[in-house]
Order: C-alpha cells, then structure tokens, then sequence
C-alpha cells in the first residue's frame, strides 16, 4: 500500500493545485521584481511588469536565468531577503569560476525537509528506520538535505558523510542502518569494499536507498539493488533551485514525482529557448513559488528530460519527470554525433563482465576527433586469457558502435586504475580546444 508524508498535497486535484501554483507564482514574481535588481532589469528589458502575471499560463512570459547569473552576482545578489533573514548558505562543488551561493531562511529549510520527507516515505520510510547519509556534509547540500527530510520523518540520522569506505560498512553493521543516501557511483563502492571486508548483503540491515546527485542509468540501479539487497531509489535536485528532494521516486520506480506545489517544471527546446509541448524531451526548466531567500525565476537546469502527466497507480497527482537523458552542457559532440556518457554507461553494464567504472577521453588529433573509452574490469575477469579480453574488448566496441552510431577505442584497464569519487564521478575527459 502506497504511504504518503502528505496526501493533500501530494494527491491535489490538478485543477486545486493549478490555483495554488498561480497564486504563488504570482507573489514570488512581485517580490523578486522589487527585491533583487538583476530579476527587474530582466523583466523591464522583456517589457513584462509583476501584474502581467495573472496564472501559470503567463509564466512564459518571464526572461530565463541562466547559471552565470549566479556566478556574476556572487555571492549574494540574487537573495530576495535581507542577510539577517538568511539562516544558512549552501554553495556548488563547482570545478571552474566561482562557486555558486544560494541560501535559505527558516521557513526554506523546513520547505526542503518536508520535499525530502515526501521522497523517504514515498520510499518506504517511516520512524522505526535508521538512516544512514553517506552525502558530504558541507557547501554541498547532499548531506543536509536528507538528513533534515529524515528527522522530520522521525527516522535515527546517522551523519556519516563521505570517505572511508571501511568504516563505512562498520557502521552499516553496527549501527543497523536500514536506509542509506549517497551518489549511485559511491553505492556501488560501498559494495566492492564490502566485498573485499568479506562482508556479505545478509551481513547488513539495509532494505531501501535514495540515490542521486549524479546520472544513473537503469542498469546501474539494478547492479546496486543486487549488490546491496536493497530497493534502489532515484531523487533528484540541484543546488540553485533547492537541492536533493525536488523529485522523487514513488513505488512504480517509471519516473519521478516533481514537488509542483514548490516548483514549477517546463521543458524548453535548448536551442531556441521555445516551450516545448507535452510530452517531449528538451531542457528542464523550473520556477521556484516558494521559497523566500533564493527563489529562481525560469532557471534553466541543462538537463535533459522528458515529463509524464500521465495518472499513477501510486495516487500522487504531480507530473513525473524521466531520468535525465544527459545535460546539454555536458552532452559531446564527437565527428558530429551527440554523445551522452550515460548512453555509455548503459552498454557497459547491459553487457556485463567488467565493473562499473570508465572514463571517457576524446581528443583532437589533425583536425579528426579521437574517441576513446576506458573500461576497468572486474577483478575475476583480470585472470582471463588474452582472447577472452580480446573477445570482451570486441563486444564493448560493437555495441557502442550500434548505440551511437560511431566507432569508439575500447581500453581494457586493471582493476582499481580508475578513481573512485566520494561525490560526483567524473566520467569525461575531453582534451580537445574548442574554444
């Protein structure tokens, strides 16, 4: 039987929650119009004035914001209360310019636990269960997120953050955890060091996972749910719109559930910024109704997804969103071909045989793009014969050839010789100079 942190909103008539969309909208809307400058240039330059947003059909009205807008008003620009109002910040692990800083006031982070609290209970949670958050704790809002959705719960939060895997599984042991959160790359390192400790899934208490912060395909899903003996459970969120708890898994695991009553989705053609209709892939958009100190205006995510209005045997009335597709900030275009590295990671762990870890590397070598994938294997495999790696290096190369449509090199690599990430895996290596 489904469970729900909040029916009445979670199962809103779709006509109700419209109106309560609207009326939110239209207060965010007047309110960072006459608290943040960057926001009312924008609208005054598109000619659009608070009052000509009446409803949720005016929304595309409203100019986009961008990441680099962020980055050009750090760190505090883009807040929409004063400082004293402002109980915490969080910032981006980005890896270039500045960070980006987002906050939040008391009533934010109540909002931000209660979408979590949705996610956890939608997963099965309630509070006999211990919690075990393997998210940094931090600038990062990973670890905070959860942890905050799972006090509201009633669940025990133990805050292990990152690293030291080993230790890790001991508290897995020790401490019963029968949930944990973490990126899905980290889950499944989780697994290999149990496997080294000689520490069995029987060994452990865990039922059920929320994993996110990083793309993940099905395949992958199924590999942590074998590895771990858990239901494996997809959230989604970014730092500039809230952080993890945006979207969430029900039961029916087809797709998330987004929190419309806190935000806004759109999907838009990446290209020419056009409201794209429903049911087609594009750019996911969103426009926080909410929140008080950092609400984004059309904020466009870069990834790329497709949304489901369809009914759900769950009973939950928010729109579903698919897995992301990619980002179109970091899809590849290699000799012409849009790549996406989850397309890879799909054919990797369809295929099986090697582990979960590879890095992309493409090149530029006389105005000819070079395209290379680097496969690290599983430690039972790295005994095998010559052929048999030739044969396994062979299979790898011809379906990433029917997938993309483009011949790849397919290096075969000891186990181990690709770093493992605590956060987010850096999968792409791409050396050429573009710009």
């Amino acid at each position: 039987m489904e469970r729900y942190w909040n029916a009445e909103m979670e199962c809103m008539d779709r006509d109700s929650l419209e109106t309560l969309q609207s009326y939110r909208l239209m207060r965010t809307v007047r309110r960072v119009y006459d608290n943040v400058p960057l926001y009312r240039e924008r609208m005054d330059a598109a000619g659009v004035k608070p009052e000509d947003i009446r409803s949720i059909k005016d929304l595309h009205k409203l100019p986009f914001t961008y990441k680099q807008d962020l980055r050009d008003t750090y760190p505090y620009g883009l807040f929409a209360v004063p400082m004293n109002q402002v109980v915490r910040v969080h910032a981006s692990s980005g890896t270039t310019g500045k960070k980006i800083v987002v906050g939040y006031t008391a009533n934010d982070l109540d909002m931000w636990s209660e979408c979590c609290a949705r996610a956890l209970t939608a997963a099965g949670a309630d509070n006999t269960d211990f919690m075990h958050v393997s998210y940094g704790y931090g600038l990062f809002t990973g670890g905070f997120g959860v942890h905050g959705g799972a006090e509201k719960v009633g669940m025990t939060v133990i805050p292990v953050s990152t690293g030291n895997s080993k230790q890790q599984i001991n508290v897995l042991k020790d401490f019963g955890s029968t949930f944990i959160c973490c990126t899905p790359s980290y889950a499944l390192s989780l697994a290999e060091t149990m496997a080294e400790m000689g520490v069995t899934k029987d060994d452990i208490k865990l039922r059920a996972g929320l994993f996110g912060a990083e793309p993940w395909t099905e395949e992958m899903r199924r590999d942590i749910e074998q590895k771990l003996g858990i239901k494996a459970m997809d959230i989604y969120g970014l730092t500039e719109i809230m952080g993890p708890g945006v979207a969430f898994e029900c039961s029916e695991q087809t797709g998330m559930h987004i929190n419309e009553d806190h935000f806004i989705p759109e999907i838009i053609d990446p290209d020419t910024g056009e409201v794209l209709p429903e049911g087609a892939q594009g750019e996911l958009v969103f426009t926080c109704i909410s929140k008080e100190a950092f609400p984004m205006l059309r904020y466009r995510t870069r990834d790329i997804v497709t949304l489901e209005r369809g009914v759900c045997s769950c009973g939950r009335t928010f729109v579903k969103m698919k897995k992301p597709a990619g980002r179109s900030d970091d899809m590849l275009i290699i000799r012409g071909v849009n790549v996406f590295p989850s397309q890879i990671e799909s054919v990797l762990l369809s295929l099986g045989n090697t582990a979960p870890y590879y890095q992309i590397i493409v090149d530029r070598v006389n105005n000819n793009d070079t395209f290379e994938i680097q496969v690290e294997i599983s430690p039972d495999m790295f005994t095998d014969t010559v052929g048999n790696l030739e044969e396994q290096t062979k299979r790898i190369r011809e379906a990433v050839h029917t997938t993309l449509g483009i011949q790849a090199k397919i290096t075969l690599v000891e186990p181990k010789s690709i770093p493992r990430a605590e956060g987010k895996s850096v999968h792409v290596i791409d050396r050429r100079k573009l710009h």
